[in-house]
């Protein structure tokens, strides 16, 4: 699990980063960056870090019944995200917010093939340089 204040959670901020990210696709992962700054937080508004100060950068993970119908599935495909963004972390900047959605087909994925395609979408989003 990722702490709090690496966490998505209103669909206020879900909606800036789709609308105003950049986007990268691969064949299980669909990954949506906003570079946030902390003029534009505290502009926009008291959902975003209501009164705490940038300490990482942000991500929220999105699964679809499209993906699996089961739940038990869906969670097992977040839960797997979550991880290899957590070993990608050091390496992403603070003020970066991430938007991740998972594909129909993923379900055969593992951590290591999520972890590849993530850190391949992030280098092609300029994010992580790709020696890391």
């Amino acid at each position: 699990m990722l702490p709090k204040h690496h966490r998505l959670r209103s669909s206020r901020d879900f909606s800036r980063v789709y609308k105003h990210g950049k986007k990268a696709v691969s064949t299980h992962l669909i990954v949506r960056v906003y570079h946030g700054d902390k003029a534009q937080s505290a502009q926009a508004g008291p959902s975003l870090l209501q009164g705490e100060a940038v300490t990482g950068p942000k991500v929220g993970i999105t699964v679809s019944q499209k993906v699996h119908k089961r739940a038990v599935v869906r969670n097992r495909l977040k839960r797997q995200l979550k991880a290899a963004f957590r070993t990608l972390l050091p390496a992403i900047a603070p003020s970066l917010w991430v938007v991740i959605n998972v594909r129909p087909g993923a379900t055969q994925c593992g951590y290591g093939e999520f972890l590849r395609e993530l850190e391949e979408l992030l280098t092609k989003l300029e994010v992580i340089h790709g020696h890391s």
